[in-house]
């Protein structure tokens, strides 16, 4: 079974399961673009890929930029392994998730990044990465800033709210990382 088909069905098996323990509202799905691009929303929480994922839509195959760590669960590694997750080593030169990631984009698929990097919760914040920018700008793919409700706790209403798509460019180092701030800006000013 392709990675899309595996991804389809764990869609429809993770949907009831978030409408029970994470009632939600939907904004923005008719600003998914087609085709690649790169989805960057803020992270607390380890459901935050599933819950963007559904906000998407089922129409959308979404690929997933994950830490290597999440490789030690051996059935959740599994899944993702399934649904085309690429692992990469945080805090080093991932040479091999990078060339991943852009083959993704290059078959015109969509790839969700968490430009914080980490999951940061209640007011913190952290300096983002640039990654998620430094390839938009490369392979000129739109971004899709995503707000997802922080610090979410089980059968408590939560929001995920969908931006419009912008395009990027970039040729320095200080201008990647100026537009890696201003996607978290466009992130949080989506919050409601």
């Amino acid at each position: 079974m392709s990675k899309e088909r595996w991804y389809d069905l764990v869609y429809v098996l993770c949907r009831p399961l978030a409408w029970l323990f994470f009632p939600h509202t939907y904004f923005g799905r008719e600003n998914v673009p087609e085709g690649a691009c790169i989805i960057c929303a803020n992270h607390s929480n380890a459901s935050d890929p599933i819950l963007i994922s559904l906000a998407l839509g089922r129409k959308h195959y979404v690929r997933h930029l994950a830490k290597a760590e999440a490789k030690k669960n051996r059935l959740l590694k599994w899944i993702m392994d399934k649904c085309g997750s690429i692992f990469i080593r945080r805090g080093e030169s991932d040479i091999d998730a990078f060339k991943q990631c852009m083959r993704t984009l290059k078959a015109g698929e969509k790839l969700m990044i968490f430009p914080e990097g980490t999951r940061v919760h209640g007011n913190d914040t952290v300096p983002p990465k640039s990654g998620a920018i430094r390839l938009a700008a490369k392979l000129h793919v739109p971004v899709l800033p995503v707000f997802i409700t922080r610090d979410k706790k089980i059968f408590r209403h939560m929001d995920v709210v969908i931006g419009e798509p912008y395009y990027v460019e970039a040729s320095t180092h200080a201008d990647y990382d100026a537009l890696a701030r201003d996607c978290m800006d466009r992130i949080w000013a989506l919050k409601r």
